[in-house]
């Protein structure tokens, strides 16, 4: 099935960082506006309200050194020298009742409030009010205040230059926050694309291998981020994937190969016999050779599904102590009289107890396949040597070791591939699988298995396999 790329922009991944990024800047710089517009007008309250009570200070001395005639005058210079319209003062009795003011012809919409004279009667030194004209967009601060014994000062001053500051200011944000939020957009836009080519060069790299080229790699950057780290493990999935592939085909060929012989062999006597046969015996002769050939097959076979099942961990070992000293001298007993027959001496020089841990049964195949091909590829007159000791304070040591014919240079590093034979064994019996089995129950017991071979010397196979602790 092969990639396919999204029918719509608005769902491929850039775009939705994109928008993240662009939502989250926007939102953060709306959310410092708003604090900064806060401030600012609560500076702007509080520098207003300081001027007004300035002036209600000037109002308390005049009328306390010159009394209420001097405040109305007093009044009348400061409405002139600031103006009609931008100031405006108001002298009240208790009751709320005016007996003095400025000129009010521009301030006739502002009433006294009641609500502000009772406070200052219950109390309060200082009421502050914000009043918004109907008629007109600026505003009014008001400030009530008692400046001597039944006379209280209400005095306004309008708000117009501060709301054209703040109006400049929310104008003046309102156009750098569109071109601060394009400005985002296309940074968001450069650095997602940026962040995610590493991924829409590994989405081609897979989407070329889905068509059939495994050798295909991811470039690495050497930049060592999470897109490099994502791209050394692609391709280490792809390496793998690749060896298994290899060898998936190799063991088919292998396997094609080794059932052509004796399915051909089966098929060829069973023709002769069905055509020439005449008596039960050579029907009897047939029956025998098919089974024995049977039996080859199923043993590979089981031998096949074993190293798969052992190799792919779900065959994995019993978990149980193991005196690996008194395997291999039991193995040894085994195998005694076969190389007695074949004319060898076999030495068996193990320490008295040496424990492991894992499955018996897997030990004793791993052993059985390790001596058998000793013997069989040795020469009448040879040895036979085995021994366990202790490579270090963790690891034992198992090696078998015989005088045969010895392993090229050429076939030492395919000797433990599925069905690889050299070209001295294929003279004798045997599919390829035991070696590879070897290592599969080692690899499982979190071992391995090593060799060394000198043509016509001999060679020499040693299991590395962790100790039981105490």
């Amino acid at each position: 099935m092969s990639l396919k790329k999204p029918s719509r922009f608005w769902n491929r991944l850039t775009f939705r960082l994109t928008v993240w990024y662009a939502g989250i800047f926007t939102l953060s710089s709306l959310i410092a506006f708003v604090l900064f517009y806060a401030l600012i007008t609560s500076v702007i309250r509080e520098r207003t309200d300081q001027e007004l009570v300035n002036q209600a200070g000037k109002f308390s001395t005049v009328l306390q050194e010159q009394g209420i005639g001097a405040v109305e005058n007093f009044a009348f210079l400061e409405t002139q020298e600031a103006g009609v319209r931008k100031v405006f003062f108001r002298l009240l009795y208790p009751t709320g009742q005016a007996f003095s003011s400025s000129n009010m012809s521009h301030w006739k919409d502002i009433g006294v409030h009641k609500a502000a004279i009772e406070r200052l009667l219950a109390g309060s030194n200082q009421v502050f009010e914000t009043v918004s004209l109907q008629d007109r967009k600026d505003q009014v601060r008001v400030l009530y205040t008692a400046i001597g014994p039944r006379v209280i000062l209400q005095i306004g001053q309008s708000m117009e230059h501060y709301i054209r500051i703040i109006d400049a200011f929310r104008g003046i944000f309102l156009i750098t926050m569109a071109l601060l939020v394009a400005l985002a957009t296309g940074v968001g836009w450069f650095m997602a694309r940026r962040a995610l080519s590493g991924v829409e060069i590994i989405t081609r790299t897979a989407q070329t291998i889905s068509g059939g080229t495994l050798e295909k790699r991811v470039p690495l950057k050497d930049r060592g981020d999470e897109i490099d780290q994502l791209a050394m493990t692609f391709n280490q999935m792809l390496g793998r994937i690749q060896t298994l592939v290899t060898e998936i085909r190799q063991m088919s060929d292998n396997v094609a190969h080794d059932l052509k012989s004796p399915l051909t062999r089966i098929r060829g006597i069973a023709e002769i016999t069905l055509t020439t046969g005449k008596s039960i015996a050579e029907y009897e002769s047939m029956a025998a050779s098919a089974i024995k050939d049977c039996d080859r097959l199923l043993d590979m076979i089981n031998t096949m599904l074993m190293i798969s099942k052992t190799e792919a961990g779900v065959d994995s070992p019993v978990e149980e102590r193991i005196d690996l000293a008194r395997l291999v001298r039991e193995a040894c007993e085994l195998f005694e009289t076969t190389a007695e027959d074949k004319g060898l001496i076999m030495t068996c020089d193990v320490r008295e107890q040496c424990d492991i841990r894992g499955d018996t049964r897997m030990i004793q195949r791993m052993l059985s396949n390790l001596l058998d091909n000793a013997i069989k590829y040795s020469a009448s007159g040879g040895t036979v040597d085995v021994s366990v000791a202790g490579k270090d304070e963790k690891n034992a040591a198992l090696t078998v070791k015989d005088r045969g014919i010895g392993i090229s240079s050429q076939d030492l590093p395919r000797i433990f591939e599925r069905f690889y034979r050299c070209d001295q064994s294929r003279s004798e019996t045997g599919t390829g699988l035991g070696l590879s089995l070897a290592r599969a129950i080692a690899r499982a017991h979190g071992g391995d298995i090593t060799v060394t071979s000198t043509p016509g010397e001999g060679s020499a196979f040693t299991v590395i396999l962790p100790m039981s602790g105490t």
